[in-house]
């Protein structure tokens, strides 16, 4: 992963359920499983996920509540100056089992209903097979 332009996804791993209280959004009561949280990063794609792997920050976005508690066990994502992540959010949201829990997550910038989507199942980087940005590359933290 290079440090430049591109769109990511992070696959998160939330073991039991946690109760978050996310900035101006509210509190909320997550259940335990997977959440994809879609983002891209214009000033190097390479600095923004780290960032997002670090334990110790300062909360600056939504996903930095989820993160206090979950882990990150893959990130999908692919280098281009495009911002792909409605299209693949909304991908992905035709998925089977994908719920929207939190409006307005991570989606302050645009009209989608999130950026977080919820599942109970692990989901596949195939759900993306036909989002725009192919070839999306797959990473362990």
């Amino acid at each position: 992963m290079k440090s430049e332009p591109g769109t990511y996804v992070l696959v998160l791993h939330l073991a039991e359920p946690a109760a978050i209280s996310v900035g101006r959004l509210g509190e909320f009561r997550c259940p335990a499983g997977f959440y994809l949280y879609f983002g891209s990063a214009r000033n190097g794609l390479r600095p923004r996920v780290a960032r997002h792997l670090r334990r110790e920050k300062r909360r600056r976005w939504h996903i930095d509540y989820l993160l206090e508690k979950a882990t990150i066990v893959e990130v999908w994502h692919t280098l281009s100056a495009e911002r792909l992540e409605c299209s693949w959010c909304r991908a992905a949201l035709d998925a089977p089992g994908a719920n929207v829990l939190i409006h307005g997550f991570g989606s302050s910038d645009c009209s989608c209903p999130a950026h977080l989507l919820f599942y109970q199942e692990r989901p596949s980087l195939s759900i993306l097979a036909e989002a725009p940005g192919a070839p999306i590359q797959s990473h362990l933290p």
